[in-house]
């Protein structure tokens, strides 16, 4: 080993040591693609330096054919000394920036062929940039072969195309079309992108006239067929209703369960804020309409001036279905909660911004724990127990709690909504839901649990739907037949 060592350039060996980088970067794309998931919050932090890094490669390779080019003139024949160190740093560049693209596509909900492909790209680009690198080692003082002229452009052609698709994921797939002049556009053939690939509603109805049209124009670049971010997909109604990796987005008649309503109408700089990336909130009008859909049963046959108050020119017709909202009597509504209001309060001062009331007229209670992530565990669940009878929400994604919680959740018998993705329980704590008979959405996304907890699941009367990714239970395990259709992946 040591004569082979020796037998080598420090050039050369430095060259081909960089290339177990590039490798690992190939292993992680291939073995752990980004599936729409969040994961740890250090592995985000990490992702986070990806658009940073991503500008160093691009600068590095595209300054090389300038050097080269400048180098045949006698004067500035010293420039291409400095090209094999310049393109060193490029695959550096390129081989980090992939490995931080991949941290922040894997852990931070992202998924799509858009996403693919510009992963493939980088991914690409480093290799290339390292044939490059070692081509113009070997090369030395000599002119440029035909091989490196040819490599050398291919990776100016990747790195074209990589941003490009970069851009399309930061700022939508017709950044650079969407305020082309007319002229520009007919000359060049170049349609509406987002039109074109959003399935197309009635407009005829209040969905495809009203609806379609914000989740076309805001949503859809981050929500749509190329680009899915949390696995969510808002280009078709059946999409939309089918949700993304943490379950159902809406609930139809009931805006104050709908998480869509609750992402829209947070503050900006909330983390579950909607839409991200530094996109502009949502008009109050939208969010009205959006509301105002999902209150009236968010059916895609309501008709178009079925709702009489919505905002911007729906005119209302004889005899059209309208919104109304019942009154609240405060007295009613006092009394209803006077029992457990003192406890209430103080897991409210506790845990701030995770406990609250269903809506304004209602007792029962939706408990998010998952705001407060892997702060939130065992002991924590624990203080709830109390309240666990009036509890019909309850979201303990990303939280530290385990199967010895399964008592404190199977008290909880009045839930509707279950989520617990990515926590550590396993088929106990699935065991112990049984008596849940109210219980229409379960999420077991990324647990432990196994074809065993089927049978618990089978007996839950009312559930609708099972998010069961990333779990034992895959695509191909036989269910019994009351699941058929109900297990989502």
């Amino acid at each position: 080993m040591t004569a082979w060592r020796h037998g080598i350039s420090g050039k050369f060996r430095t060259v081909i040591f960089v290339l177990p980088l590039i490798l690992v970067a190939l292993v992680l794309v291939v073995f752990l693609p980004p599936d729409g998931g969040e994961r740890a919050s250090w592995a985000q932090f990490i992702g986070r330096f990806h658009p940073l890094a991503v500008h160093f490669p691009i600068a590095f390779l595209l300054l090389v054919p300038i050097l080269e080019l400048l180098g045949f003139n006698e004067s500035y024949r010293y420039l291409r000394r400095s090209a094999g160190f310049v393109l060193g740093f490029a695959t550096l560049g390129a081989t980090v920036a992939a490995i931080l693209g991949w941290f922040l596509a894997r852990n931070g909900g992202h998924s799509g062929p858009l996403l693919a492909q510009h992963m493939w790209g980088g991914i690409s680009l480093a290799a290339v940039c390292w044939l490059c690198w070692l081509l113009r080692t070997s090369s030395g003082e000599r002119g440029p072969d035909l091989v490196y002229v040819v490599a050398l452009a291919t990776g100016v052609a990747l790195v074209t195309w990589t941003g490009y698709r970069g851009g399309q994921l930061t700022s939508g797939e017709n950044h650079l079309t969407e305020h082309m002049p007319v002229g520009l556009r007919h000359v060049l053939g170049i349609s509406d992108t987002n039109l074109a690939r959003v399935s197309r509603a009635d407009a005829n109805t209040f969905y495809g006239a009203r609806v379609q049209p914000i989740f076309e124009a805001r949503c859809v670049s981050c929500h749509g067929p190329s680009k899915r971010r949390a696995n969510l997909r808002l280009d078709s109604y059946a999409a939309l209703m089918r949700g993304g990796k943490d379950g159902p987005v809406l609930q139809a008649g009931n805006i104050q369960n709908s998480d869509l309503v609750r992402r829209i109408t947070l503050p900006p700089g909330h983390d579950d804020f909607m839409p991200k990336e530094s996109q502009r909130p949502l008009s109050s009008d939208q969010v009205k309409l959006i509301e105002l859909w999902i209150g009236a049963g968010a059916s895609t046959t309501l008709a178009v001036n079925a709702i009489k108050d919505a905002p911007t020119g729906s005119s209302p017709s004889t005899g059209a279905a309208e919104v109304e909202f019942d009154e609240i009597d405060s007295a009613t509504v006092t009394r209803l909660r006077a029992a457990e209001a003192a406890a209430v309060a103080q897991l409210q001062r506790q845990f701030p911004n995770i406990l609250d009331y269903e809506s304004r007229g209602s007792a029962d209670l939706r408990l998010n724990a998952s705001i407060l992530g892997p702060r939130f565990g065992d002991a924590d669940l624990a203080a709830f127990t109390r309240l666990a009878e009036h509890i019909t929400v309850a979201d303990f994604s990303r939280t530290s709690i385990t199967d010895r919680s399964a008592a404190v959740i199977g008290s909880m018998r009045r839930l509707r909504v279950l989520r617990l993705m990515h926590t550590g329980i396993t088929d106990a704590t699935v065991g112990r839901l049984g008596g849940l008979d109210q219980l229409e959405s379960l999420s077991v996304f990324d647990t432990q649990i196994t074809s065993a907890a089927l049978p618990t699941i089978e007996k839950l009367p009312k559930l609708a739907h099972c998010y069961a990714g990333q779990t034992g239970i895959t695509a191909g395990t036989p269910v019994p037949k009351a699941l058929e259709g109900k297990l989502i992946f």
